[in-house]
């Protein structure tokens, strides 16, 4: 049976009240399988990033469950929470979010130093030749191109060995070639390291990368695609014109 590194269950999500409330999750219940890449795509407003903040312990759910592997977000203290996502858990941004003062290798180990954890050397040593980053090591930020400065954010992001790492639209400040480069390595690591990466993208490009899709609409999970093209995302993209709310799926 396949394991689950994270998943939602029933998920709502509700900003505002009254005139102004906004359901950005509408019932959602959705597992992401461990040691697999699933990408979460929709319409702008579709709730995906929401639901990728929720599942990730950044935010916290109206009503529903969010669990990590067999715990529940919702049962955690603040602090038992931080050092949930500190230790369990991998973040990849659309910024970098790496330090200046700092060089790769200190970026790279940035999560362990803080934690006071003694980092597995053997492991991040992998890790620098997955990202292809060992002649840079001594290098800056302000050294290095945006797809190099994301592929540090990478190597940072499974430093820690986390279940499960969220990407949130990893190659929107790239350009093609250096966002295929990363997607590229976010499937290695997938691969390579039997970790579980779950990305939100609005590109079918993207999501062509991953094992899976699934894609929210109006806030609802309204379908999943295994072995996704771009050609089939896109497809998929539009038939969702945001004026009707397409049928819940099972599957």
């Amino acid at each position: 049976m396949t394991s689950i590194a994270a998943r939602v269950v029933d998920a709502v999500k509700v900003y505002g009240s009254g005139d102004t409330e906004v359901r950005a999750l509408d019932g959602v219940s959705v597992d992401f399988a461990a040691g697999r890449f699933t990408a979460i795509m929709g319409p702008s407003g579709s709730g995906k990033s929401t639901l990728m903040h929720c599942a990730a312990g950044l935010d916290t759910l109206t009503s529903g469950e969010a669990h990590i592997g067999g715990t529940e977000l919702g049962t955690l203290s603040d602090k038992r929470l931080t050092l949930l996502r500190r230790e369990r858990v991998g973040f990849v941004f659309q910024a970098f979010n790496l330090l200046p003062t700092l060089t790769v290798a200190e970026n790279i180990t940035l999560p362990q130093d803080l934690s006071g954890v003694r980092g597995d050397s053997e492991w991040t040593d992998s890790l620098i030749d997955v990202v292809g980053l060992r002649d840079r090591l001594h290098h800056r930020p302000s050294e290095l191109s945006g797809g190099q400065q994301q592929r540090v954010a990478v190597a940072r992001a499974f430093a820690s060995r986390p279940e499960v790492v969220f990407a949130d639209e990893p190659t929107g400040n790239l350009d093609s070639r250096s966002g295929e480069e990363v997607l590229r390595l976010l499937g290695r690591a997938v691969r390579e390291t039997d970790r579980t990466v779950v990305m939100v993208t609005h590109d079918p490009v993207a999501a062509a990368h991953a094992d899976e899709v699934v894609f929210l609409a109006d806030g609802r999970l309204v379908d999943r695609m295994e072995a996704p093209t771009a050609e089939r995302v896109l497809d998929r993209l539009k038939a969702f014109d945001g004026h009707h709310r397409q049928p819940e799926v099972a599957t």
